[in-house]
């Protein structure tokens, strides 16, 4: 029980400071990294996507793409993160295109 709710806290629910959970930190991170911001070219998700897992996440990429997707998505967070060039998804429900595409 202890285990599971360490887990709650540190990985599922969002921290209050920033309202972002762990993953969505070690995306921006890795952006920033890489030197991908706002002033520059867009760069394809998969690049992001593989220097979070090779770097800070060792879990799948599905995880990783679906909270960077998420972060692009006017509809889905108050404040977008990260601008998204392509399909990220709409709010009728339609997913958002492979991240080869994106």
């Amino acid at each position: 029980l202890d285990y599971s709710m360490s887990v709650i806290i540190g990985r599922a629910l969002p921290d209050a400071r920033d309202g972002l959970k762990p993953v969505h930190r070690r995306i921006l991170y890795a952006m920033q990294n890489d030197e991908a911001k706002s002033r520059t070219d867009f760069v394809k998700s998969a690049r992001i996507v593989g220097a979070v897992i090779g770097r800070y996440h060792p879990h799948g990429d599905i995880a990783v793409y679906d909270a960077l997707v998420r972060m692009a998505q006017d509809f889905s967070m108050r404040y977008p993160s990260i601008t998204g060039q392509g399909n990220f998804g709409s709010i009728d429900g339609d997913s958002a295109a492979a991240m080869r595409y994106t």
